[in-house]
């Protein structure tokens, strides 16, 4: 699932110190009000090095349907922009044939992605974070009110997006309630996917609500149902 990622330059860098070095969260996953999975996280920083692993599992009625599980991973650099992503890796146990596993090269400025058997390269574009990657990049780097462009990878290509600031709103999840900050993808395509994400201030930003809405009308809403950090 796509998540969203600051543009560094316009943002103002946060301070390492000050921040966990290993977070645990857990996700519950709903269509129409119906729990269709979980999603289990985790975040260790050592030193400057970081690693993410996401773990999504069918549930209840999916599960019976379509029982998948989907592991994204995510490693790389902490420095003064936040996390710098150099490996990527995407797990399916029902679909092995569409994994994915990409390498950042900052130096020559180039992703190189290996799909379906294929290596393709893409141009890397400044602060560019991976799908699990950029989540985490709000705790580095704040976001900023307004207009935000965005750089993100899925492993196989690199696409830039536009999130604007909606408000600033109290909200309940199983977690319990927060006070978040609120962006929404500005689409412009009949066929882009809507997204919506609710970041908790008090919690260094980090997500507690993200809803998507495909346009074939597939509607998943992932709400924070545990989180734990630790310095």
């Amino acid at each position: 699932m796509k998540r969203l990622a600051v543009l560094l330059a316009a943002a103002v860098p946060a301070l390492a110190a000050a921040l966990p070095s290993r977070i645990t969260a857990e996700y519950e996953l709903l269509n129409n009000g119906l729990t269709i999975g979980r999603v289990q996280e985790s975040f260790v920083r050592t030193g400057d090095n970081y690693e993410i692993q996401s773990v999504s599992r069918s549930e209840g009625l999916l599960k019976a349907l379509y029982d998948e599980q989907i592991t994204l991973s995510s490693s790389g650099k902490v420095g003064a922009q936040g996390l710098k992503p150099l490996q990527f890796d995407e797990r399916r146990t029902r679909e092995p044939k569409r994994d994915v596993s990409a390498t950042f090269d900052w130096e020559k400025g180039v992703m190189q992605s290996r799909y379906r058997g294929e290596v393709t390269r893409h141009a890397l574009t400044p602060a560019t974070q991976d799908r699990i990657s950029m989540m985490y990049q709000f705790m580095h780097v704040r976001p900023r009110q307004g207009n935000m462009t965005v750089a993100m990878s899925n492993g196989r290509k690199v696409e830039s997006y536009t999130y604007r600031l909606v408000d600033e709103v109290r909200i309940d999840t199983p977690a319990g309630e927060y006070d978040t900050v609120h962006f929404a993808r500005v689409t412009s395509e009949p066929n882009d996917r809507h997204v919506e994400v609710w970041l908790a201030k008090a919690q260094h930003y980090f997500p507690v609500r993200i809803v998507y809405d495909d346009p074939r009308g597939y509607r998943v809403e992932q709400r924070l149902v545990t989180l734990r950090a630790e310095g």
